[in-house]
């Protein structure tokens, strides 16, 4: 399931827009403050973060450039959801780095179809929230795979690192990354589990010639290239 970070001093105004995230299938988390925000994606890796400007004691820019600039977080998408309507403060929050900016007040459904637009635009979603890379399809919301129409057999830990994988293509990841972002702490960590789970995932995607688009990395570790696929 799609998960938004919205970050936004106003409970009313959380409560509005979880309610329309869960009406699209979305699940959201929540912060009141930047300080709040920075201490959820310390444990959680939102798809996208849905951000006020105007915050309690730190602006939402201050915010935007600290995801930019953290390297674990820079690819996150971003979208700007602020009272602040001038031309000269639009520019400011895009040149800061986010992906769209919608001004309140706000169509709820006009919200949904923009986090549409920027999830398909940076992670090669189509209209459904499938990801998809060539042709091969994944389906967060039936957990199924499919590739050229027929399906692809993965075990549940093989689908969460090809989900993540095709949610950040061409990026590479440590094992140490990897065993954050997809396992948890569900694992005791060692970094060879993920070498176990990528000749797996390897495995399943042979049959279709698409085990070369899960690259290796000399002393770097393992990517997602999307033109392999």
């Amino acid at each position: 399931m799609t998960t938004i970070l919205f970050v936004e001093d106003e409970a009313p105004i959380r409560d509005m827009v979880r309610f329309a995230l869960s009406r699209a299938g979305m699940d959201m988390l929540e912060a009141g403050s930047v300080r709040e925000a920075q201490d959820v994606l310390r444990v959680r890796r939102p798809d996208l973060v849905l951000l006020d400007w105007m915050l309690p004691e730190c602006s939402g820019i201050a915010l935007l450039r600290y995801i930019r600039q953290n390297e674990a977080l820079s690819d996150i998408p971003v979208i700007l959801l602020t009272a602040l309507a001038q031309e000269t403060q639009r520019v400011q929050g895009l040149e800061a780095g986010a992906d769209d900016y919608v001004v309140k007040p706000f169509s709820p459904p006009e919200l949904i179809a923009r986090i549409r637009a920027v999830l398909r635009r940076v992670a090669g979603r189509d209209m459904d929230g499938r990801l998809r890379v060539g042709e091969l399809v994944l389906d967060p919301a039936t957990r199924q795979v499919v590739c050229k129409g027929s399906p692809v057999p993965l075990g549940p830990t093989e689908f969460r690192l090809l989900h993540f994988l095709l949610q950040n293509p061409n990026r590479v990841y440590s094992r140490g990354q990897l065993l954050d972002r997809v396992w948890g702490d569900d694992v005791a960590r060692e970094e060879r589990t993920v070498d176990v789970s990528v000749r797996r995932l390897r495995k399943a995607l042979a049959p279709f010639g698409l085990d070369g688009c899960i690259e290796t990395v000399r002393g770097a570790g393992y990517r997602l290239v999307s033109g392999g696929a």
